[in-house]
């Protein structure tokens, strides 16, 4: 894939630029506390030393942030309240959560006010780190489900008794099932899982911070095994050795329509997955199949979702529905689900071609801006309900149906048109002494 250019469209509603990121401070107006400063543009702060930034936040004897500000109890709940509602995964670390405790215990020692807030508070984030486990649960149990019915079809390759026409041929009726999962796992990726993935020590960091050495969820991982799971199961509905020309021919033809229908709701995942299916060499190297296709529909989404220009048509349609979803006022029209590895593309190489500190320094602060505005909008978008009707039978297709290994899907592929050159007839010989399909 080419390389994302850095920083677009930098923080716009800031009005900083691009260069902001990398130029020095010099220009800046700088409030300072000895040698180690505040630095503000636009009277927005863009760096500053931790000492600075400590100094800034923390009253002394002589110095108060706010002088409105008579009980410093309020506001540090108000902090303690947004952090557990925004980033309630990081209160998985016992550490976290022991000393969340110790602190809450603190405030609401000795005011009744205070400790029915804290009560509250606890309980809504034991809530959301239970539902989280329960969701982890259902996971592990799809997941095994799948792995029994692959095991199944190794044993019994001629087993095979549904595809997914079988089970529903409705484009329209797939696509919003595949958002239902879109959605669903999308709702469970915390924000702090974009900073855990990406964290970098940084060389002016000392070795005593804590509370960052342990990673506690991986749903931003199960969302991209998703989007791989989705692709290889087009491939094997379509490379199924049952089929014959025209039932695969038809297949395909199915596929082009649910991912039209992902392009109509804002679902860019699951049509990249399904393109991405579709452009496996097992299933683009049968040529015979796909002369049997229309493949008009096929060629518009590709060019929609070409990577050339960096995905510049992807991003002009991506574009077109977040617009739509800010005006949109139905929950149907709000739906915007990105495709995801090109997200995380974005927000790696802006964390890696911005350094956390400046070279006198100071912390970055446009950068973590830009950082915590992608994260932002990606919170929006996850936020979403879907409004389809859930099909439990569907559903539990798309999550548990078995799907091919790489090497499986060569084999089924030549099976159903032979090879076609001495690199392919090598390849067909070497995959001829797999045992069975898996």
């Amino acid at each position: 894939m080419p390389q994302t250019p850095l920083l677009t469209g930098m923080l716009v509603s800031r009005g900083y630029n691009n260069k902001n990121l990398y130029q020095s401070p010099n220009q800046t107006k700088e409030e300072g506390y000895g040698n180690a400063g505040l630095c503000y543009r636009d009277n927005a702060l863009v760096s500053g030393s931790l000492e600075a930034l400590i100094h800034h936040l923390v009253p002394s004897m002589d110095y108060y942030p706010d002088m409105r500000i008579r009980k410093l109890a309020p506001r540090i709940l108000q902090l303690l309240q947004e952090w557990t509602e925004t980033f309630p995964y990081d209160y998985r670390d016992e550490r976290m959560m022991r000393s969340l405790k110790e602190l809450t215990q603190r405030m609401a020692s000795g005011d009744e006010l205070y400790r029915k807030v804290v009560h509250q508070m606890i309980q809504v984030l034991i809530r959301k780190l239970t539902t989280l486990s329960q969701y982890e649960e259902a996971l592990v149990k799809v997941n095994a489900t799948a792995t029994d019915r692959l095991t199944v079809l190794k044993a019994k390759p001629q087993a095979i008794q549904r595809d997914m026409l079988s089970v529903c041929n409705d484009p329209f009726t797939v696509a919003q099932q595949l958002t239902h999962i879109e959605l669903e796992r999308l709702s469970y990726i915390g924000p702090e899982e974009f900073i855990q993935a990406f964290e970098k020590k940084d060389p002016l960091d000392n070795d005593k911070s804590c509370f960052i050495d342990h990673k506690k969820t991986s749903n931003l991982e199960a969302y991209v095994e998703w989007f791989n799971r989705l692709s290889f199961m087009v491939a094997t509905e379509i490379c199924m050795p049952v089929k014959k020309k025209k039932q695969r021919a038809r297949v395909m033809e199915f596929f082009i329509d649910v991912a039209r229908e992902c392009f109509n709701i804002g679902n860019f995942n699951s049509l990249m997955a399904i393109i991405s299916g579709m452009n496996m060499s097992p299933v683009s190297r049968l040529k015979k199949t796909w002369s049997k296709v229309k493949t008009d529909k096929f060629d518009i989404l590709e060019l929609q979702m070409d990577p050339s220009g960096n995905f510049y048509n992807y991003r002009t349609a991506f574009r077109g529905a977040t617009q739509r979803s800010r005006t949109a006022n139905s929950t149907r029209e709000k739906i915007v689900i990105p495709f995801f590895s090109l997200l995380i593309k974005d927000i790696y190489f802006l964390n890696e071609g911005c350094s956390n500190r400046m070279q006198n320094g100071h912390v970055n602060f446009e950068k973590f801006w830009e950082m915590a505005k992608r994260v932002s909008e990606f919170m929006v978008w996850k936020k979403v309900e879907c409004p389809f009707e859930k099909d439990r039978k569907i559903l539990q297709y798309l999550l548990t149906a078995p799907v091919f290994s790489e090497d499986t899907l060569c084999l089924a592929s030549y099976d159903s048109e032979g090879p076609e050159n001495n690199m392919e007839k090598d390849r067909w010989k070497s995959l001829r002494y797999v045992p069975s399909p898996g």
